[in-house]
Parts: structure tokens; C-alpha cells; sequence
């Protein structure tokens, strides 16, 4: 026989709620961690003189990882690759997957632009003896050269990554390489502890009845259906 739910009221759960004491400096850290991160540079220069709370990284590097970010972004390949090296030039020499998924993603906008003699010439000069070295790249590299086989790559089985995402992808593999390299966690801790939430309430639902938190935008209480 299933063991009935404990109910908890509003009352007695707000009463639990207001019995954790959290520091503000906590909190002032966790937010200026995800800005960091985040690479919002003018709100985390605010934050820190509106609340004291000290970044563990140098702010004005946060212009420059996000200016190769953006670099990537855009497709603009090589602009990003001098820049990592401007910040860092051990990056790429030590993270050999990172350079070749930025040489990967500068064929695959030569491609987009048309370049198909250019493409590969790049391909056999860069790509090519990378993947001979470390046959873990083979596959991404034979993906990317198929590319050229197709003349409308839009109905192509490798079409995605000529998709916005792709860039997206490897701006995002830029950012976290910089951020390591500067001895700072690549993901903000913020989105790590609203799905430790989650994943709590989702534990607790099983036990008991209570008011939770349905939407995270909000964080408003919601009574449990009883």
C-alpha cells in the first residue's frame, strides 16, 4: 500500500525558508560569477561598484575573450585565432582539439563563401595532416570537406554545419578555453544550482506535498494540489 504524502502548508514552508541564512556576499559573488562568465563586461563593472563584490579575474580580459568570441561568432576565423594568441598564445598550442575545430570552422567558411578551390587547398595544407596525426578528427574532417561535394548544401546530410549553431559551438569551445586558461570555471555556477533546485524538488515530490517553485523566471511559491 502506497504510503500517503506529508503536507507541508505555505506557512510552514515560507517559516522553513526564512530559517536558511544566506550571506549577501554569497549571493553578490554567485552574480558576478555568471557575469563573468557570461562575458557581460559593463554590468559586471557596475555590480562590482555598486556592491563591492570583487571579480577573480582581471575585467578588461573579458573584452578581449569576447571579442575572439565574437570573432567566431561572425566567421571571422582568423581574427579569432590572432586573438586567443594576443591573450594567450599557449591556448591553442596546448589544446590541439580547439585548433583544429577553429581551422575546421575557417574551410567551412571558405565553403560558404564559395572559395571551393581555396577550401581545399586549406584542407589538404591544414586539415588534412591534423588528421593524420590524430585519427580522432578524421570524421569531423571528412564531414566538412563532403560539404564541397554538394551543390545545395542546404539538402545535404552534413548541410547543419553550415548552420549558425556550428559557430556558436566552437565560440562557445573559445570562451571556455579562455576562461580555463585563466584558472576560472568555464560554466557560471548560477544555471548549476537552479537544476540542483530542480533536481531537489523533483526528489522531495516523492515525499511530500509542498510549495514549489514552478517557474524559475519568477520563483514564486506554488501551493501544492492536495
Amino acid at each position: 500500500m502506497a504510503m500517503s504524502k506529508k503536507v507541508i502548508t505555505r506557512e510552514e514552508w515560507e517559516r522553513k525558508l526564512n530559517d536558511v541564512k544566506i550571506r549577501k556576499e554569497d549571493m553578490n559573488k554567485l552574480v558576478m560569477n555568471f557575469l563573468v562568465t557570461e562575458g557581460y563586461v559593463d554590468a559586471a563593472e557596475k555590480f562590482q561598484m555598486e556592491s563591492g563584490a570583487e571579480p577573480d579575474i582581471d575585467l578588461a580580459t573579458i573584452t578581449d575573450r569576447m571579442a575572439a568570441k565574437k570573432a567566431v561568432q561572425c566567421g571571422n576565423v582568423e581574427d579569432a585565432i590572432e586573438k586567443v594568441n594576443d591573450l594567450n598564445p599557449e591556448i591553442l598550442d596546448t589544446n590541439p582539439q580547439l585548433f583544429f575545430h577553429l581551422q575546421q570552422q575557417r574551410l567551412i567558411e571558405l565553403i560558404r563563401n564559395g572559395k571551393v578551390n581555396e577550401a581545399l587547398q586549406f584542407a589538404q595544407e591544414e586539415l588534412a595532416p591534423r588528421g593524420e596525426e590524430d585519427h580522432s578528427f578524421l570524421e569531423e574532417l571528412e564531414r566538412a570537406v563532403a560539404l564541397q561535394a554538394f551543390e545545395d548544401v542546404s539538402n545535404c546530410p552534413v548541410g547543419d554545419l553550415l548552420d549558425i549553431s556550428q559557430r556558436l559551438k566552437t565560440a562557445s569551445e573559445v570562451n571556455a578555453a579562455i576562461l580555463t586558461s585563466q584558472s576560472h570555471e568555464k560554466d557560471p555556477k548560477l544555471p548549476s544550482l537552479l537544476k540542483m533546485l530542480l533536481w531537489a524538488q523533483n526528489q522531495l515530490d516523492e515525499k511530500a506535498a509542498y510549495p514549489r517553485i514552478k517557474n524559475l523566471s519568477t520563483a514564486m511559491l506554488e501551493d501544492p494540489a492536495v
